[in-house]
């Protein structure tokens, strides 16, 4: 960190502006990136789920993808979708959602029990209408679970594809080291670490909110 204050508000107060595009910026480039890799996900934890031979090689490969160095796999995506896009952003980002988006699918639905299958079938369920009606309804906690721990994740990596020009609060970051700068680095981790508190406490409220026999039982163990 360089000398002098750690933070000069006078400078947070004339950069408002570009602080709150950036801030915008980090959220749209987490939901896209949310949305598609639950896009993806979903259709592949039911596929894992349902195909056993393929879950080992699809969690593997995407924990491949999980475990390459944010940087290293930027290098490797923008020659392919070219340098300082935000297709490239993007694809590293939702690259690391699938590891915990399709695990967390598969033990959602490995965890519905057995006989409530059968109870909808008994009811003259179809198989698209037993998925669909009754176990991805009730594999939506761990879903909703994982989505949380992918938002997080995302958040976190944005500011590393600040690298490419497309971070977000990261660029904040890059432009107070570069510049010899504390605040907008400060600025940067402040609002990114807020911006991750914030995601997770909504996801909760969405949660309780659209798994209603969630909030019963909470209620009934108190």
């Amino acid at each position: 960190m360089s000398a002098g204050p750690l933070v000069q508000w006078s400078w947070i107060s004339s950069e408002k502006g570009t602080i709150l595009s950036l801030l915008v910026q980090h959220v749209e480039l987490t939901a896209i990136a949310i949305a598609i890799g639950l896009a993806i996900s979903l259709p592949l934890g039911i596929l894992a789920w349902r195909a056993r031979p393929v879950r080992a090689p699809l969690i593997g490969f995407a924990g491949v993808l999980y475990v390459i160095p944010s940087i290293a796999l930027l290098s490797l995506v923008a020659p392919l979708t070219g340098f300082f896009s935000i297709t490239t952003a993007e694809v590293a980002l939702v690259s690391y959602t699938l590891l915990i988006l399709v695990r967390n699918t598969v033990a959602g639905l490995d965890s519905v029990p057995e006989e409530v299958e059968e109870a909808a079938r008994a009811m003259g369920y179809s198989s698209p209408q037993v998925l669909f009606k009754v176990q991805l309804p009730l594999a939506l906690p761990s879903i909703l679970a994982g989505t949380r721990v992918a938002t997080v994740t995302v958040i976190g990596l944005v500011n590393v594809t600040a690298l490419l020009g497309q971070g977000g609060l990261g660029q904040l970051i890059i432009q107070g080291f570069t510049e010899d700068f504390n605040t907008p680095v400060v600025v940067g981790l402040v609002l990114s670490v807020l911006l991750a508190g914030v995601a997770d406490a909504l996801l909760v409220l969405a949660e309780r909110a659209g798994i209603p026999w969630l909030r019963r039982a909470s209620a009934t163990t108190r």
